[in-house]
């Protein structure tokens, strides 16, 4: 009798080890989202407000680190819900498989192929080599991050609420920033320190810190130069400060005499940290400390620019990536130029890196407007309201203008989707764009006359 279950057993194994990895990488993360929705259901999670739709919502935001949510994480949620969404958050951010690794290395048992593939995927590495070296990497650089942060917003969050609240408050906080969530414990998000310098320099440094990606946190540690910093390294870095300060210098144009938003507060240093925080919070991170329903539709525009883009390759961001667009803008200045190689900081990158990049851009924006159009049916909400919220979903970002607390069945359904997609899509698209096929027939060449 014992042996159909064990045979059962051995049948699923196999099938699972049949599984290209960014399927296997899906099917964990659906399970994570699954286990999570279930503990967040539970009594014990809730103060009876949370239905299983919600928890459901909210499994799926705290996993691809999004950040949206249907109901007020810090009223709704226990602290034991308020533990699990903080716990779904890390194993999201920091990924799945980088846990499992680290896991199978503390037990001492050798990482197989198999697993070297899905975490390859995971953090969007180009080979295996040295993979168990990158996930403890990871793992140091976001303990040592999130402790940092947890120390500095313990200065604000104990004196308000007391030790053990505030230390709680101090360490979810950091968690949620590095991972690049967004999710809160206060109603308003974060616009009750618009003009806390601790907050503003602290929550920012941490998503930024997670939106670079590991790689480059790591070889900034371990090169100290910006001659020693590889390709990839400088991109990020020059990407990353590029876009915050053309925000910066953006949102404060556009919105220091609206009186809804930075035309509010006392004076102009507060202005300036609302700006500076606004300008580095659509990469993914989530966090507020104005209200962006209250903003210039010029503003939101160039909000969701930035959303889409998000952060960097291996790191706790989503988006498109800082490192596409780069690659964009590149392959557009080299077809002017009459170029067939891209030239940038003294090295060159071919036709297949801008091929990848324009699949990958495609997809993206596909997926993006084919959820606003499908949540537009349903919902007779200002147009420029969901299609935020659906860029903010897609780019794992979790900010809004006040769309998610009115979503109907179809909405919240086609959000979390592409929260899901957000997450999972651009890893298992990189294992296409990865995979190479030689073509079996050959056609002659044609000609299409374009522009």
């Amino acid at each position: 009798m014992a042996a159909k279950p064990k045979s059962r057993l051995a049948r699923l194994r196999r099938w699972f080890g049949t599984l290209p990895p960014p399927a296997v990488l899906t099917l964990l993360y659906a399970a994570c989202i699954l286990v999570g929705a279930g503990l967040l259901w539970l009594p014990i999670s809730h103060h009876g407000n949370v239905s299983a739709g919600a928890a459901f919502f909210t499994s799926v935001s705290a996993v691809t680190v999004t950040g949206l949510a249907v109901v007020d994480t810090g009223s709704d949620f226990t602290l034991f819900g308020q533990i699990v969404i903080a716990l779904l958050i890390q194993l999201g951010g920091l990924g799945l498989m980088t846990f499992a690794v680290m896991l199978l290395s503390a037990l001492g048992i050798p990482v197989g192929m198999p697993q070297r593939l899905i975490l390859r995927e995971e953090m969007g590495h180009p080979s295996t080599a040295g993979l168990a070296i990158i996930a403890r990497l990871i793992m140091r650089v976001a303990l040592v991050c999130e402790g940092i942060g947890a120390a500095l917003l313990a200065i604000v969050f104990v004196p308000e609420h007391g030790l053990v609240q505030g230390l709680w408050h101090a360490i979810f906080h950091s968690i949620s920033a590095f991972n690049n969530a967004g999710f809160a414990l206060y109603p308003d998000s974060l616009t009750r320190y618009a003009g806390d310098p601790v907050i503003n320099v602290t929550i920012p440094l941490l998503f930024i810190l997670g939106g670079l990606g590991f790689i480059v946190v790591g070889d900034v540690y371990q090169t100290r130069r910006w001659q020693g910093l590889a390709l990839h390294s400088k991109l990020m870095i020059a990407g990353t400060l590029s876009l915050i300060c053309f925000a910066f210098v953006m949102f404060a144009a556009l919105e220091w005499s609206n009186p809804n938003t930075l035309g509010a507060l006392p004076d102009a240093q507060s202005r300036l940290w609302a700006s500076w925080f606004q300008a580095v919070t659509p990469r993914t991170a989530g966090f507020n400390t104005l209200d962006y329903g209250a903003m210039h539709d010029s503003t939101a525009l160039m909000t969701m620019l930035l959303m889409l883009v998000g952060g960097g390759s291996t790191s706790t961001a989503g988006g498109i990536k800082v490192t596409t667009l780069i690659v964009l803008l590149l392959g557009t200045v080299a077809f002017f130029r009459r170029r067939e190689e891209l030239h940038i900081f003294g090295r060159s990158l071919g036709v297949d890196e801008v091929m990848k990049v324009m699949a990958l851009t495609t997809i993206s924006l596909l997926t993006v407007l084919t959820g606003m159009f499908v949540i537009s049916i349903s919902h007779d909400s200002e147009f420029l309201d969901l299609a935020f919220e659906v860029t903010s979903a897609f780019g794992t970002v979790g900010l809004s203008r006040g769309a998610t607390q009115h979503l109907d069945g179809l909405g919240m359904a086609v959000i979390t989707l592409i929260m899901f997609l957000g997450r999972v899509g651009p890893l298992t698209l990189g294992f296409f764009l990865a995979t190479r096929s030689m073509p079996r027939v050959r056609y002659p060449r044609g000609e299409v006359y374009l522009g």
